[in-house]
């Protein structure tokens, strides 16, 4: 197995929840190999989110060790409010810093919304969606620290979302597509939030990946082509991510569609402009094509939505507004 070399995530320390199958394995490994110093965060429970082994996560960490890259595990749950402040921590007492989370955890419980038990609807969304927030809020309370010491760093966010609770939320899905969703549009309010302090917040949304999730799925456990691109291996959606959260990338409060080698801006649940590769994107290639692409910057939507009320102004008078919310003063 080859070592890990220079890439396009060198020096940049990252937080991947849920990284121990699956989509966030693949992105843990990928990241690991540009470069990026990675906390594999993942407490190895079943589908359903019961169990836990602290092996799974531990197991990724030796991949990326044995091939030369940087990695700690993490076995906490994101929807434990003291647990997500923990593997925020693991990361500045491993590698002195972070520049990057990303939100990948889930969980399923899929029944009929008749059958579904509160319990089920609650830990389902409390792992894709108060798991998301609770990471990135103890993020925030870091780099917001650091920010106002004169710490200037791009940081950044990658929210995962899916297929599932966007374009084709499916029966029996209903906790599911309710905290994708939510996760998708949290990525919005977070991006018009955190850009003052150096954040850029954007949510990659994959679809058709082959996961254990998704075995069941129609056509999920055919062979991939022989000696082709297999458009449904869970790694079509790490460069994207990688390139999210690299510290050149200009784009915040961005949407992005995954599917094999297509890669979609989304307004609201609509697809849009699109990129298409038959075969795995480099991250590069991601940076000199994605930001040509048409997008919705969500200080302009929300200017926009007001309905001119901020007069040419518009977005530094927003900004104004924003950080006076925040900063708790109310409307000047």
């Amino acid at each position: 197995m080859g070592g890990f070399g220079m890439g396009s995530l060198d020096g940049r320390v990252v937080l991947i929840t849920g990284a121990g199958r699956g989509i966030g394995r693949e992105e843990a490994l990928f990241f690991a190999a540009e470069g990026a110093a990675v906390v594999v965060n993942d407490p190895g429970v079943a589908i359903d989110g019961t169990g836990g082994d602290p092996g799974v996560a531990a197991s990724v960490v030796r991949e990326i060790t044995a091939r030369g890259g940087r990695a700690v595990a993490s076995a906490d749950s994101v929807a434990d409010w003291q647990g997500a402040r923990r593997m925020v921590e693991a990361a500045l007492e491993a590698f002195g810093d972070l520049h990057a989370v990303v939100n990948n955890a889930t969980i399923e419980r899929n029944r009929a919304m008749a059958d579904l038990a509160e319990e089920d609807f609650d830990d389902v969304v409390a792992v894709k969606l108060k798991g998301a927030f609770a990471v990135t809020r103890w993020a925030a309370r870091y780099w917001r620290e650091r920010h106002d010491a004169g710490v200037r760093a791009d940081r950044a966010v990658v929210n995962t979302s899916s297929g599932s609770g966007l374009s084709n939320p499916l029966p029996a899905q209903a906790s599911y597509a309710a905290g994708n969703a939510g996760v998708a549009a949290m990525t919005v309010v977070a991006a018009l939030e955190l850009g003052r302090y150096g954040v850029r917040v954007n949510c990659v949304s994959p679809s058709m990946a082959r996961t254990r999730l998704t075995l069941e799925v129609p056509g999920m456990r055919d062979r991939p082509p022989a000696g082709g691109f297999d458009a449904l291996h869970p790694v079509t959606a790490a460069p994207v991510a990688a390139y999210l959260a690299s510290a050149d990338c200009p784009l915040t409060g961005q949407v992005l569609a995954v599917r094999g080698g297509s890669v979609a801006v989304c307004h609201g649940w609509s697809h849009g402009a699109r990129l298409h590769k038959d075969g795995l994107w480099a991250v590069g290639e991601l940076a000199d094509r994605l930001p040509g692409l048409p997008m919705t910057d969500p200080f302009d939507a929300l200017a926009g939505a007001l309905g001119g009320a901020l007069g040419t102004a518009g977005r530094a008078r927003l900004q104004e507004m924003i950080d006076a919310l925040l900063d708790g003063r109310g409307p000047s």
